[in-house]
């Protein structure tokens, strides 16, 4: 990964800057490597949101690292979890993960810090180096944080916890990221902000809505900027108005920035299905909404999110220093809904616009 990120230095850095500025106001850094637990498990192939994940962490580099950590714990006994299960198993069937499983002994709330500890230092490392690379640039570094919402609302939150996100009810597992990403000036990436709870399978015990503003109210606590995704192709008003309320969960304010809002939102996908018309008109209504009807402003200041050259780096910040950051506080509060709708259906205008649709597709033009 190292060597992918001094790449970006020979090939890539003198493209960001054309005559007039830049192509480019943010970089995102995937923090993905081999040997360490994943930041992004989107990609997994045959993912049963059912079920869990495999420990990224039985190679012989991070055996030797974990036996040497054990070791100077004083418990040289201590191995790597034999009892976690495996891709696609159910929590409840694993010694690790079931009710008085080993996840809540000495042993394993040792192995799970180790083990969250390793993406964390993996991926302040990668950030210092990107930061060396664009320093000076008008740009701002992203790194994307994997929204695992399934088995949320349990006890043992398997599935994060297999991924590397050590998040329990009594402990925030997204907060020590956050004050990570703070010392690099990063913005904080989060999927998955189309979903609502009612929409997810009941036996996943998923909980999206909860999640979101948790990983959202940790960006916003670290005092860093937090920007989002839908994690699927959505067209429809139920998912863009989920996504609006997540933008701005406490509405739009008249006389200036809101207080809590994202810096930046990536819409997924650019399909066929997008450009029907009727999926058309609703996305330009969003688009819209997202700008709070106000129209279009190519100047950046002028949103309150002025691109300027990146800093160095802050200090580096102790491990006891990230892992205060575990103590859970109440998220931010979210409204209920959006007060930027994009409409519930139906009325005169979206007839109108069926009826224009009707009479040019009998006079359109083979």
């Amino acid at each position: 990964m190292l060597f992918s990120v001094l790449l970006i230095q020979g090939i890539f850095k003198d493209l960001l800057v054309c005559e007039d500025g830049y192509y480019f106001s943010v970089i995102h850094i995937t923090l993905l490597h081999s040997k360490d637990p994943r930041f992004l498990v989107d990609g997994l192939k045959d993912k049963n949101l059912d079920n869990i994940f495999n420990l990224q962490c039985y190679d012989k580099y991070l055996k030797a690292d974990f036996k040497e950590a054990a070791r100077q714990a004083g418990h040289s006994d201590w191995e790597l979890p034999d009892n976690a299960g495996v891709y696609n198993d159910k929590p409840d069937s694993t010694g690790f993960f079931k009710s008085t499983g080993t996840y809540l002994t000495d042993k394993g709330k040792f192995f799970l810090t180790w083990y969250s500890n390793k993406l964390l230092f993996h991926g302040d490392q990668i950030l210092d180096e990107a930061n060396k690379i664009f320093l000076g640039c008008k740009v701002k570094l992203a790194t994307k944080v994997s929204g695992i919402h399934w088995w949320y609302k349990t006890e043992n939150h398997a599935a994060e916890l297999t991924a590397g996100y050590y998040n329990l009810n009594d402990r925030d597992g997204y907060r020590p990221i956050a004050r990570m990403l703070s010392r690099h000036y990063a913005i904080l990436n989060f999927t998955c902000i189309e979903m609502r709870d009612s929409e997810q399978s009941a036996d996943a015990k998923s909980g999206p809505e909860e999640l979101v503003q948790q990983v959202f109210s940790a960006g916003w606590r670290e005092d860093i900027e937090v920007a989002g995704e839908n994690a699927l192709p959505r067209y429809d008003r139920t998912a863009y108005n989920q996504i609006l309320k997540n933008a701005r969960p406490n509405g739009v304010n008249k006389d200036g920035p809101p207080k809590l809002r994202m810096a930046s939102m990536t819409y997924l996908r650019l399909t066929d299905d997008l450009f029907q018309s009727e999926k058309f008109r609703i996305f330009n209504t969003f688009v819209r909404k997202t700008h709070a009807d106000q129209d279009y402003c190519q100047d950046p200041n002028k949103y309150y999110n002025p691109i300027v050259p990146l800093e160095r780096s802050e200090p580096q910040i102790p491990i006891e220093e990230l892992l205060e950051a575990t103590k859970p506080l109440e998220p931010f509060p979210f409204d209920p809904e959006t007060d930027m709708s994009v409409g519930t259906g139906g009325g005169a205008a979206e007839l109108l616009g069926n009826v224009i649709d009707k009479i040019t597709s009998i006079f359109k033009i083979k």
